[in-house]
């Protein structure tokens, strides 16, 4: 299954090191670490919410998912500390591979309207983020099943150093940004 670590191996870093001239084979940029992050403000209020995200994330990536919790009380949110506010997964190896093969080939092209992804949102040192806005997308979810629809955030953290070299990395890798 893991056929994009393949295409990473077999491809994609030939193509950057011819690219971009490196010297090693260890400059060249990678994926090192994929996080899904849904945040969950209305979990104050009803606990079972973050069971309902932690079973979709868990179907999703593959992975138990973690429990963030409020670093501080916030008086205006009747937020207090250490109530639970949001379920991330840290991705790394063959499911890193998998849910982001999962992701391009599968969930992005099920999205209505599709056109891609901005090329844009990338933090200067070579990590991009995306949001989804329904977790319907992915083949795991089954519509009936969900209570209610909810997005996530998805941040792909590389080793490149600028963000030419993520951005030319995620593209071969299949990434459907925008032209």
């Amino acid at each position: 299954m893991a056929s994009l670590k393949d295409l990473y191996v077999s491809d994609v870093a030939p193509a950057l090191m011819k690219k971009f001239g490196y010297k090693s084979v260890m400059q060249i940029p990678k994926l090192d670490k994929v996080v899904i992050n849904v945040g969950a403000g209305e979990a104050k209020d009803n606990a079972k919410v973050i069971d309902a995200i932690m079973t979709d994330l868990a179907a999703i990536t593959g992975q138990k998912p973690v429990v963030c919790r409020a670093k501080k009380s916030v008086a205006n949110f009747k937020l207090r500390e250490g109530m639970p506010i949001g379920v991330k997964v840290t991705l790394r190896g063959e499911r890193m591979y998998e849910f982001v093969n999962k992701l391009f080939n599968v969930a992005f092209p099920r999205v209505r309207d599709f056109r891609g992804i901005s090329a844009n949102s990338f933090d200067g040192k070579g990590n991009y983020s995306t949001g989804i806005k329904e977790q319907l997308i992915f083949p795991e979810i089954e519509y009936d099943k969900i209570d209610k629809v909810r997005g996530m955030d998805i941040n792909f953290i590389t080793t490149a150093k600028t963000d030419e070299e993520a951005r030319e990395l995620l593209s071969l890798m299949g990434a459907p940004f925008i032209k």
